[in-house]
C-alpha cells in the first residue's frame, strides 16, 4: 500500500550515519551530511540533542547547530547537564558535568545556542528544576521530565511547573524500581504529559511499548529516535558501516554497536543512544501495539511537532506492507 504522509519529525538525535553531534571536532559540513543521510529514511525535521557536557563543548556544538543553514534542523534539543547523578537513571550522561539547574546557566547556554533551544530535558529533583521548569515555560521553551529518579510529589511538582513532556518513557531511570509508585507509572498515567518512546525493541520490549501507547493513546504517544552515531550503520538498516567501525561515540562517552542494533556502555547493562531509525520505528510500533499505521504515523510526524510548538515540512511517499510490518521510504518532497 503506497502512503502520501507528512515529513517525519525527530524530536531526540544524537548522532547519525557516524557522525556524533557530541563531538569536539563536530564541523558544519558533518551536521549536514548526517541530515541528508536521515532524509533518507524520512525524516525532514528534527532537534539535533546535545548531551552533558562542559559548558565550551556544548556552546561550541551549539553554535555550529544554531548556524546551520539546513532547513532539517528545527531547534535543538538540551538534554542535561540538569539530570540525575545516580546510576542507571544517569545513562550515558558524564557525572562529572552533571549540575545543578539554574537559570543563569540556562541562558548562557540559550545565548550561546542563538536562542535555537527548544527543549530541554532535566529531572524535576535537580537543585533548582522547579524553578527553572517554570522559567522555561514562561519563555515558550518546553521541559522534559528524564533521567530522573524523582519522587512521585517531584514528579507532580515539576508537571504543575509547566513539564509537558517526559523524555523516553521507560529509560533513563534505575534499573530496578519499586512495583509501584514509581517514575514510569506517575508519568504514564499523568495526562498532562505527553510521553517520547523508543521503539527499537531495546529500549523497551513490544509488550511495554503496547502497553504504554495503549495508556497514553496515540495522540500523548511520540516515537523518538534517540539515535547517535550509529544509527544509520546498523546492518539491519542495509547501510554499510563507516570504516566498518563497530564503536562509536557520544561526545566522550564510548559506546559498543551489537549486532542485534543494541548501542551500550561497553561492559555495562546501560544503553546509550541507539541505532534505530523513524521510519523503523513507526513499523515496529505498528506490529507491537495492533494500532493501524494511520494512528502511528501522527506519532512520528505532527505530534512530535506540535509538541514543541513547530509544524512538519515536506511530504514523504512510503510504502506500507500490513503483512509482513515493512515501512520504506521511496521519496521525500520537497
Amino acid at each position: 500500500m503506497r502512503l502520501t504522509l507528512p515529513g517525519l519529525f525527530d524530536l531526540q538525535v544524537n548522532g547519525f550515519a557516524g557522525i556524533d553531534f557530541n563531538a569536539a571536532d563536530l564541523a558544519a559540513d558533518h551536521l549536514s551530511e548526517a541530515l541528508a543521510r536521515m532524509r533518507a529514511a524520512g525524516v525532514t525535521r528534527c532537534l539535533p540533542t546535545l548531551i552533558t557536557s562542559s559548558f565550551d563543548r556544548f556552546a561550541r556544538n551549539a553554535r555550529i547547530v544554531a548556524d546551520s543553514a539546513e532547513a532539517a534542523v528545527a531547534g535543538i534539543h538540551m538534554e542535561g547537564p540538569y539530570v540525575s547523578p545516580a546510576e542507571g537513571a544517569r545513562g550515558a550522561h558524564p557525572v562529572g558535568h552533571v549540575a545543578p539547574a539554574d537559570v543563569d546557566d540556562f541562558e548562557r547556554r540559550q545565548d550561546a545556542a542563538r536562542g535555537r533551544i527548544v527543549l530541554v530535558t532535566l529531572a524535576p529533583e535537580a537543585p533548582g528544576a522547579l524553578a527553572l521548569i517554570e522559567h522555561l515555560a514562561a519563555e515558550g521553551v518546553r521541559a522534559a521530565i528524564g533521567h530522573t529518579a524523582a519522587t512521585p510529589e517531584q514528579l507532580r511538582d515539576a508537571i504543575s511547573a509547566g513539564a509537558t513532556l517526559a523524555t523516553h518513557l521507560g529509560n533513563g531511570c534505575a534499573q530496578m524500581l519499586p512495583r509501584h509508585p514509581n517514575v514510569i507509572w506517575e508519568l504514564l498515567s499523568d495526562d498532562r504529559v505527553t510521553a517520547t518512546m523508543i521503539a527499537d525493541g531495546h529500549h523497551l520490549p513490544a509488550s511495554t511499548l503496547k502497553a504504554m501507547v495503549r495508556a497514553k493513546g496515540p495522540a500523548r504517544s511520540i516515537l523518538i529516535t534517540d539515535a547517535m552515531a550509529a544509527a544509520g550503520c546498523d546492518p539491519r538498516g542495509g547501510r554499510e558501516p563507516s570504516a566498518g567501525a563497530r564503536r562509536f561515540t557520544i561526545g566522550d562517552v564510548v559506546c559498543d554497536l551489537a549486532d542485534d542494533g543494541r548501542v551500550s556502555l561497553p561492559g555495562t547493562p546501560y544503553l546509550a543512544g541507539s541505532s534505530l531509525t523513524l521510519d523503523r520505528a513507526i513499523a515496529n510500533t505498528v506490529r507491537a501495539t495492533g494500532f493501524s499505521i494511520e494512528d502511528v504515523i501522527p506519532m512520528a510526524t505532527t505530534i512530535p511537532a506540535s509538541s514543541v510548538g513547530l509544524t512538519t515540512a515536506g511530504t514523504v511517499i512510503a510504502e506500507w506492507d500490513r503483512e509482513s510490518f515493512e515501512f520504506r521510504v521511496c521519496s521525500v518532497a520537497p
